[in-house]
């Protein structure tokens, strides 16, 4: 493992003006130390000589201890700073690596998503990147400071006591050695403990989302003992972890002690037979000890932050793979959106192509002006779905899509759109349609009026459209695609399997305002399998199980 990823530099600013300010203040703490090393050796040597001489304190003993109580305040306020500067830089570089990697993942769609676990690129980005606090709080400033410190504090042992200072010089190499050897043995099981913590969190999910399933297949129960067995896993290898990393702590204070042990002892030795002053002997002794200790505590912290190391490692891969290296990295995510569309009153399809798995969905030519009603019909996964993110410009495709709208806006601007999922969240019924925490009401009574549904807007509405029939929450959806029809006046609006929870009668409700939708000069499409929707739309397009597609006009608009 690096000891600091180059990429966490490269992709996040806030890193890299954390990382130097680390190492100012660490130079300062290294500067202070020295100072402290030289007030105790002074203080020492003057208080000796006044009791071996006798006569009273030298003048110059109160400037001395004066200075040495400012370098123990210099040191402190340096740390305080330290880790003051840890606590914003984690909580900032964590908005940071969350925001790009959301707005990555947005740019790429819903086909980049398909090929990772959900629950696995949630739990990176929660709890994972949570575990950076150790790593910004105690390993960053740990490292900075071992670079700065260790090369001033071996010349300042050199300058008081150039023996001690080569046994320094040569004892040092031991403890990364050390730290190099421990890293290779627990690299594996970090990267275990990484995966083992992904896949409780992805069981955990899972679980949740499946739940009312589960319960009706009386499966629900087995879900607690295979949770156990994961949770029981993970709770294994964080106990051998701390087993290792108290193992590995114990060496290197092991090595720093006999290190520090013997420069003392020849310092002692050369003390009795009077080759060497005790001024020196006092500041070396003071230093030698401070010279092995950043480097001891970079090893022991490195282990400490290796969760957070996973994490950011996950991250990262994610914003620097292959597919973004033509990217410039320190662009805002406003330049991500896609380029601006001139403007046109046709929904046209040429040649459009799309891939799902092994099957090619395709070609689809089509031309539908404003106010035409397009139905999408196949059986279950043919592709109706695919087509639409391809409309939306969320799938990759061949092909050209071009969308109706007003020049100067990009495709996402001229596109409302109704998934077959209505994923409601936490809040009100107004907030869930305008998707909004500021909810303009009479609007959105309006929309939740044009498909029947007659819903208090302030009702409170549970995750995932608890409160709700499935049915309302269906309506609501597409009364989220309305809304924002009203809103923005986009020329397409997209509709999948919007009737597909509904009665008869609320699926009349949704029909007629489909057609009203078109009258007023939208080109709506719509994705169903129900006769009352096929049967109101002008153009219908299907698609069968092979991927192959055919168009035909239902009907001769005047």
């Amino acid at each position: 493992m690096k000891p600091l990823d180059p990429r966490l530099l490269r992709l996040s600013r806030s890193a890299r003006g954390f990382v130097l300010a680390a190492a100012a203040t660490g130079l300062l703490r290294t500067v202070a130390t020295v100072g402290i090393a030289w007030g105790i050796a002074a203080a020492v040597t003057e208080v000796v000589d006044v009791v071996r001489h006798g006569g009273v304190v030298p003048a110059a003993f109160v400037p001395t201890v004066a200075l040495l109580g400012a370098a123990f305040v210099v040191r402190a306020v340096a740390a305080w700073a330290t880790d003051d500067l840890a606590a914003r830089a984690a909580a900032t570089v964590k908005s940071e690596l969350r925001t790009r990697v959301l707005a990555r993942a947005a740019a790429r769609g819903p086909a980049w998503l398909a090929e990772r676990s959900s629950a696995g690129f949630a739990t990176t980005l929660g709890p994972g990147l949570d575990a950076l606090d150790a790593y910004f709080g105690r390993y960053l400033p740990q490292l900075a400071l071992t670079a700065v410190a260790t090369p001033v504090l071996l010349v300042a042992i050199g300058v008081g006591d150039l023996t001690s200072g080569l046994i320094v010089l040569c004892a040092l190499p031991v403890i990364p050695v050390f730290m190099a050897l421990i890293g290779m043995a627990t690299q594996s099981m970090q990267q275990r403990q990484a995966d083992a913590l992904a896949r409780l969190g992805g069981a955990f999910t899972e679980a949740v989302e499946g739940l009312a399933t589960l319960k009706v297949f009386g499966r629900a129960r087995r879900q607690v003992g295979r949770i156990g067995i994961i949770t029981d896993e993970y709770r294994r290898g964080t106990i051998g972890l701390l087993r290792l990393s108290f193992v590995s702590g114990f060496a290197l204070e092991l090595a720093a002690s006999l290190s520090v042990a013997l420069v003392a002892v020849t310092i002692g030795i050369r003390l009795v037979d009077g080759s060497m002053g005790l001024g020196a002997a006092m500041f070396v002794l003071v230093l030698a000890p401070e010279a092995f200790a950043p480097i001891r505590q970079v090893g022991a912290d490195f282990h400490a932050a290796q969760d957070g190391v996973a994490a950011a490692g996950a991250v990262l891969d994610v914003l620097d793979d292959a597919a973004d290296a033509d990217a410039d990295t320190d662009a805002p995510v406003a330049e991500l959106q896609p380029e601006h569309e001139p403007a046109t009153d046709v929904l046209v399809l040429r040649g459009v192509t799309v891939r799902r798995d092994d099957t090619l969905i395709g070609p689809v030519d089509l031309e539908a002006p404003r106010g035409t009603v397009v139905a999408l019909t196949g059986p279950s996964g043919s592709g109706k779905s695919s087509l639409i993110a391809a409309i939306r410009g969320v799938l990759p495709h061949d092909g050209v899509v071009t969308v109706p709208g007003s020049a100067g806006t990009t495709r996402a601007d001229r596109i409302a759109w109704a998934d077959q999922r209505p994923r409601l969240v936490r809040g009100t019924v107004a907030e869930n349609v305008a998707l909004s925490a500021t909810p303009v009401l009479q609007e959105v009574r309006t929309a939740l009026g044009a498909l029947g549904l007659g819903l208090d807007p302030d009702l409170p509405v549970g995750s995932g459209g608890a409160g709700l029939s499935g049915g309302q929450a269906q309506r609501v959806a597409v009364a989220r695609a309305l809304y924002r029809h009203q809103r923005v006046g986009t020329g397409l609006v997209l509709l999948d399997e919007p009737t597909s929870a509904l009665d008869a009668d609320a699926e009349a409700e949704v029909v007629r305002s489909i057609r009203r939708l078109a009258d007023q000069g939208a080109v709506v499409v719509v994705a169903s399998h129900r006769p009352a929707v096929v049967a109101a739309a002008d153009v219908h397009v299907t698609v069968d199980a092979s991927g192959s597609v055919a168009t035909s006009s239902l009907r001769v608009r005047a």
